[in-house]
């Protein structure tokens, strides 16, 4: 195939390409993805001279999976629509859940807000001017039931974002879905549960490194065994990339997390097959658009490759790496913010392109304030529109075989691969992440690409170039401040009325199993139905872990 190419490119480039570069110079010396890999003029069949097909792409729903997890991919299914959204109270935001479900969206994603996160009550000091604003407060067992009133949690798939806290958080959704009269083991959805990327990037931890290790285990534990539909974690790098890391980054840390989690599952006796296939992962979609369908492409085959060789995983699907994409929020500009839109679709298109398996698409108002109903409208109508006027989802993997995007593919797993090894040898990601390493990659990453924006080395339309004069935004979503005083007013009615012998043998009981080695989640469970509050369970364990802070708080 390749025999005689070179010299035919030579000719070209000596005969064709060379007089049009002496009168019309290219716009710059060099070409580079947005996260610095060099990209060639041209590619060429010598470019992917290694590739083995069987061996490095191969068919979908077969090892490597490079080229989807499912034989059919989307046009078996299409992936799920499945907004993110959460904002005030459990009330405003069942309203917005019912709205997106009649707009056609197929699955929930629940924002919590940060006393939510953070295992603080609404009525907590801390939680002062923070209620509901990023987020729905969710207090207790009896919030949750309103944020799903009138929704049938035995045939809707909920995704939560929620980490420090996830067991209690999934603790109250079972409780819901059992007085629903649905059987927790045909529930189906994902917590996040991925509590080593917030010591890196995102901040919204409680508990020391060891005990939030195992709180992350108790959870992959308990899902294996009682709620077997149900994703026990979603590994993330999204946040990694919204704090400012690289394609070849976000794969590399978020792999690596993985790694730390599976090892520590098998480390409590957990056979690899019985909880690997229920591992899913959640990444950006940036709007480097070739770079960001080969990094879905890598990240699958090099899951696939860690979960066989390293782990020795027989079930494939334990080798399997099924994602949720969001949208770069890092992209969205609060200049000409309907701009926002065509990055948005470019993004959701490069996603599906990559082959995932969720989908949210980041409404055009969210760098100024969260969703308005007409921004969301668009960004879900971005997601149909793709998926049933496209053509995108009639074939399978319609770029692979391509010499540009497969040799893209190659370089950010071999690059990722390297960052891999590199923090293996210092005893994996918890060790990684103690000595800063992680960290240190993304703060120069992001410090980079901040220097070639200011620089104009890299245009961003409306911020460094095209600007114009805007009039202030109107439309805006406001979260209403009386939340918080609604919020105080049905903790002081819950704790009034609740049986308070019955709360407070259920936090003993749960302070005893902190104590000891037992999996922490069955007692949640009963505080949750005693009507505990999260900030009641999570001072108790914070009482038995202490409470994490990092270097730079200390």
């Amino acid at each position: 195939m390749t025999e005689g190419l070179g010299e035919a490119r030579k000719r070209w480039e000596d005969t064709v390409l060379g007089p049009v570069l002496k009168r019309y110079p290219e716009r710059q010396p060099e070409f580079t993805t947005i996260s610095g890999l060099p990209l060639e003029r041209l590619y060429t069949p010598e470019h992917v001279r290694d590739l083995d097909y069987l061996r490095d792409t191969g068919f979908p729903g077969e090892y490597p999976f490079t080229r989807g997890v499912q034989p059919t991919m989307y046009r078996g299914r299409l992936w799920t629509m499945r907004q993110y959204a959460g904002f005030g109270s459990a009330v405003e935001t069942n309203r917005r859940f019912h709205y997106l479900l009649e707009q056609g969206q197929t699955g929930l994603s629940v924002a919590f807000d940060l006393p939510t996160q953070v295992g603080y009550d609404s009525d907590h000091p801390m939680a002062e001017g923070e209620v509901g604003r990023v987020g729905v407060a969710i207090d207790s067992v009896e919030d949750m039931e309103i944020l799903f009133r009138g929704i049938p949690l035995g045939r809707v798939s909920t995704s939560m974002t929620i980490n420090a806290p996830a067991a209690v958080l999934l603790a109250m959704y079972q409780a819901v879905a059992e007085e629903q009269g649905v059987d927790p083991a045909s529930l189906q959805g994902t917590v996040q549960n991925d509590i080593l990327k917030e010591y890196v990037a995102r901040g919204t931890y409680i508990f020391p490194p060891g005990p939030s290790l195992r709180l992350v285990t108790d959870v992959i534990e308990y899902c294996s065994q009682r709620l077997p539909e149900w994703n026990s974690i979603s590994i993330s790098g999204y946040h990694m990339r919204e704090a400012g890391c690289t394609a070849v980054q976000e794969v590399a840390f978020t792999l690596a997390n993985a790694i730390c989690y599976v090892e520590a599952a098998r480390e409590r006796g957990l056979e690899v097959d019985a909880f690997a296939r229920r591992l899913s992962f959640f990444f950006n979609c940036h709007i480097d658009f070739l770079e960001e369908i080969a990094k879905f492409r890598a990240a699958r085959r090099l899951w696939a490759r860690i979960m066989k060789e390293r782990f020795g995983a027989r079930d494939p699907r334990s080798m399997m790496l099924r994602f949720h994409t969001q949208t770069a929020g890092c992209s969205l500009t609060a200049q000409q913010p309907e701009n926002n839109v065509v990055r948005v679709a470019l993004q959701a298109l490069a996603a599906v392109l990559g082959g995932t398996q969720s989908l949210h698409t980041n409404s055009m108002d969210e760098a100024l304030a969260l969703p308005s109903e007409k921004a969301v409208r668009i960004a879900l109508r971005t997601q149909q529109i793709i998926a049933y006027e496209s053509g995108v989802a009639s074939t399978i993997d319609p770029l692979a075989g391509s010499y540009c995007l497969e040799s893209l593919t190659r370089r950010i797993e071999e690059e990722a691969e390297a960052y891999i090894r590199k923090i293996d040898d210092m005893g994996g990601s918890v060790r990684a992440i103690e000595r800063g390493y992680i960290q240190k990659e993304i703060h120069e990453a992001a410090y980079r690409y901040q220097m070639e924006v200011e620089r104009k080395e890299r245009l961003v339309v409306g911020v460094n170039a095209f600007e114009e004069a805007e009039e202030p935004p109107t439309g805006l979503l406001e979260v209403d401040p009386a939340v918080a005083e609604q919020q105080r007013a049905a903790l002081e009615r819950l704790r009034a009325e609740r049986d308070g012998d019955a709360c407070r043998r259920a936090l003993e009981d749960l302070e005893r199993a902190a104590q000891g080695t037992g999996n922490l989640v069955p007692p949640i469970l009963e505080a949750v139905r005693a009507r505990c509050t999260l900030g009641e369970i999570c001072d108790t364990l914070r009482g038995v872990f202490g409470e994490y802070r990092a270097p730079g708080e200390m």
